[in-house]
Order: C-alpha cells, then structure tokens, then sequence
C-alpha cells in the first residue's frame, strides 16, 4: 500500500491514501469525483468531462481495472475505493457530527428509500433531497431549481446520483454557485443505498469481481463498460507501460 496521498496514474492523479483519513473541512469547498476505466476511456473523447476529472480535489480509485493500473504501470500497489465506501464513511463522519447533506439526482421514489434507511441508521443527520427533471440537458430554469433546493438545505455534504459523465460536468460548471463543504458525485450509490439495486456481496468485492454481478443483473446497461470500454482500458494501459520503460 502506497504511504503517498495521491498517485499518477495513466494521467490522473489518484487519492491512495487510507479512506478514514477523510474528513470533512469546516470551511473550504472540496470536491471528490471517482475514476474506473469505462470513465477514463470516455474522457478521452469528452473534453468538457476529462476536465471535470482533473479538476477534482480528490479522485477515487473506484475501479478494479485503476488499482490494476497502479500495479501494472507505477509497480505502486493501491486499494480500490468504490462510491459507497465513499458515501458510508462520509454519513459515518456526519451522523457523529450531527452533520447536514443532500441528495441530489434519481427518482422521489429512491430518493425516498434513501431517507427511510438513513433515519434508521444514521438519525442524527438532517438529510434534504431533490430530483432533478430526467431529461439530457438541464434549463437554465432546471439549474435554478436545482441550486436554490441545495442552498436552502444549506449541507455539508453534497451527493450527486446522476449518471456519468452528466454528474461530473454539472458539477465541474456548477461548483462555483453550490455553498458545501464537500461535493461529491456518486451514481449508482443511490439506488445501491436505496436497496432498488442490489450492491454484489464482499465476497466479489474482495476478488475484485464486482462488475461480473452487476453485468450479469444490468446486461444492457454495462454491457459497453465492459466489452467497449474495458480493452480499451486495457490496451491503453499497455501503451503507458511501454512508453514509462
């Protein structure tokens, strides 16, 4: 395990460090994105998106395939950290601060889920929510919306559920405007804390197999993140390799 805070990996500077080193800042604004290999490879055709990337204060090694990487091309072993390990250790932090956050993206109806499990498991933080129009583009008159719910809630921690890279670049051309301590953008996590989505057991979690469950459960859904995206990765990659020795 790396002793370093960040890493370079394949471009992109990584967070390496332990996920309970963490915290989050009174005053200051930070923002936390994460890296797997189906984004590294679509940020390479979306300029707007690999900005938000590099743009971020903290970048997650959410990926088998960016830890494998580590390995592969720094000989700099690092540990996988996926957005809900993300998500649970920043309610862990909130809910011994009597802490303030906001959801942000899906469905009421998630959103809804996600506020019954949260006041069983961690009462003491005051949670607000919104779901934003499902649509590919947001109206100036959407983003209003959107802003003045979270500045009303006034969080510390922000969560963005939207699919990616939409998530990452609304945040990248909103952050300015949004008033939190920490942002962070999340995806799937909503409906994996919501239980609409079933996260893969510790035992594919450990061997590093998470993506071989969920493929299995959302074929049409992952199918590009696995068979486009990842020989892309892969290959890539091996060019990184070649060029470093």
């Amino acid at each position: 395990m790396s002793k370093r805070k960040n890493s370079n990996i394949m471009g992109y500077n990584v967070f390496c460090d332990d996920l309970k080193k963490i915290q989050i800042p009174k005053n200051g604004k930070k923002i936390i994105n994460t890296l797997n290999p189906h984004s590294y490879v679509e940020a390479k055709k979306d300029p707007l998106f690999q900005k938000a990337l590099h743009a971020s204060d903290m970048l997650m090694p959410d990926g088998t395939g960016i830890a494998m990487a580590s390995k592969f091309v720094n000989n700099d072993p690092i540990e996988r950290i996926a957005g809900a390990d993300l998500h649970k250790h920043l309610l862990e932090l909130l809910n011994a601060e009597h802490g303030r956050c906001f959801y942000m993206g899906s469905t009421w109806d998630t959103l809804e889920k996600i506020k019954e499990r949260l006041d069983r498991e961690y009462p003491n933080i005051d949670a607000g929510f919104h779901s934003p129009p499902f649509k590919e583009k947001f109206t100036k008159e959407d983003n209003e919306e959107i802003l003045a719910a979270i500045h009303a809630h006034s969080p510390d921690v922000l969560f963005i559920g939207m699919t990616a890279p939409k998530q990452e670049k609304w945040l990248y051309e909103h952050k300015d405007k949004i008033d939190a301590n920490i942002i962070c953008s999340i995806g799937a996590v909503f409906d994996f804390y919501a239980g609409t989505i079933k996260r893969p057991s510790e035992f594919w979690q450990k061997r590093g197999l998470e993506w071989l469950p969920r493929l299995v459960n959302e074929p049409r859904r992952l199918w590009k993140r696995n068979f486009v995206s990842t020989p892309k990765f892969l290959f890539e990659m091996m060019l990184y390799k070649v060029k470093k020795y």
